[in-house]
């Protein structure tokens, strides 16, 4: 059995969740941040630029997908909502809490492996803050995540290097990527609400802000050794999982097409 497979079991709902605030907003932001990577990629099943790397992507999508369903299983603990399915696809696009650099179109390969890049290094940090959750629920599943991710990151860590370090069209594609991403880049870190809460009762190990600061010390590190630039600092910092675009938009109505053809189906 695969590690996402066995992530995915841990979806059915029957964990108590914690009297603690904030703790909704947490798991509803990773979810939708998972959920929302994993549909975006999926896009390339079929059309990705080298056959090694159609299988690659769509393993990569299936895994967020199975990332999502975990995480969305315990915030239906949490919140009584009645199953992960219903969370995932029965809210408006205006309701999702995913990072804004998730909201950027699927765009070219160079896009894709810049916004993955980001978003893997982000997630690699945070998820690294939770993995001695008081929770415990939260902190096995975030043990199963850390091990599976690594791999996540190997595969795109070698992809921008690639396209970094090939002159002509492949970095220019990339540098083009890094600079529409930029201002969006560090919004997984954006402060939560109940985030003081969350640090009290131990389900959090550090603040938002120090995590966003390791997490641009060691991208920094990577894009100087590659002659990329920094990220700049973050747009509205405070509204990085809200004001979502019109691409996600439509990738919302992607997701949520079979489900809205025939709602009092159990899937």
């Amino acid at each position: 059995m695969t590690a996402s497979r066995q992530v995915a079991d841990r979806a059915t709902p029957g964990h108590n969740g914690p009297n603690v605030d904030g703790v909704d907003e947490l798991l509803r932001s990773m979810a939708d941040d998972e959920f929302v990577i994993g549909f975006s990629d999926s896009e390339w099943t079929g059309i990705a630029p080298l056959l090694e790397e159609d299988i690659a992507i769509s393993s990569l999508a299936q895994d967020e997908l199975g990332h999502a369903q975990a995480l969305y299983g315990l915030l239906a603990d949490v919140t009584g909502a009645a199953d992960a399915d219903t969370l995932a696809y029965d809210r408006e696009p205006a309701e999702y809490r995913h990072a804004r650099l998730l909201d950027h179109g699927r765009g070219d390969w160079a896009m894709t492996i810049a916004r993955r890049y980001l978003y893997e290094t982000s997630d690699a940090v945070r998820l690294g803050a939770l993995t001695t959750a008081s929770w415990p629920p939260l902190a096995d599943l975030v043990g199963k995540l850390v091990r599976e991710e690594r791999y996540h990151l190997m595969h795109v860590g070698l992809w921008l290097e690639r396209l970094g370090t090939t002159s002509g069209e492949p970095r220019d594609r990339l540098l083009a990527a890094l600079d529409t991403l930029g201002p969006d880049s560090g919004t997984v870190f954006t402060p939560l609400p109940g985030e003081p809460a969350l640090l009290d009762a131990g389900i959090l190990a550090r603040p938002m802000a120090e995590l966003e600061r390791d997490w641009r010390a060691g991208v920094v590190a990577t894009f100087e050794t590659l002659r990329l630039p920094a990220p700049p600092p973050t747009r509205d910092p405070a509204r990085g999982r809200t004001d979502h675009g019109v691409p996600f938009a439509w990738l919302h109505g992607e997701f949520t097409m079979v489900r809205r053809s025939d709602p009092g189906a159990t899937w």
